[in-house]
């Protein structure tokens, strides 16, 4: 009988008690609600970001394009359906077999900043940026995009003052 009962005692011993599994769970619980929120930012920033730099990707891939191809490439926005790509000016009734088309984070918006040079440079009815064969940008283009996040939270792509491309600023710019 003491048998048993030394056994059951050892048991007993090994296991968690109903406290302190509810202790683990309310630090657990704790720990979460203080990193959510960080990490919530930390993920729109993230989305935010990356729209940036594949928007930036693309203007980089229309300025090749229309230095190798020695044609002026149109990098076209379409603010109302959070689209935007590039084709080759003078595509023709064809179109272009290289076009690129992209849309934005469903939880993103594109705005431009448009030149105030002269006459805003479109394409198919839309703004656009030009990219003329020599590989500068238009002087009509616009000099500035800018995506905005469901928060308020932004990044701009900035024309170069060489109009040699844009480039991401900073946040606090």
């Amino acid at each position: 009988m003491t048998m048993l009962a030394t056994g059951q005692n050892n048991f007993r011993r090994r296991g968690f008690t109903l406290i302190e599994l509810i202790l683990v769970l309310a630090l657990l619980v704790i720990i979460t609600s203080i990193a959510a929120p960080a990490m919530s930012k930390f993920i729109r920033g993230r989305a935010l970001d990356s729209e940036a730099r594949r928007m930036l990707a693309l203007m980089h891939a229309a300025q090749s394009r229309a230095v190798s191809e020695g044609m002026p490439m149109m990098l076209w926005v379409d603010e109302k359906n959070g689209a935007y790509g590039f084709e080759a000016e003078t595509s023709g009734q064809n179109g272009d077999p290289k076009a690129e088309e992209l849309m934005l984070d469903s939880t993103l918006q594109i705005a431009l900043q448009n030149s105030t040079t002269g006459t805003q440079v479109t394409f198919k009815n839309l703004p656009a940026i030009r990219f003329l064969a020599d590989g500068t940008v238009d002087e009509n283009s616009p000099q500035q995009l800018k995506l905005t996040d469901s928060n308020g939270f932004s990044r701009r792509l900035i024309e170069t003052p060489l109009r040699n491309g844009y480039e991401i600023s900073s946040p606090g710019q």
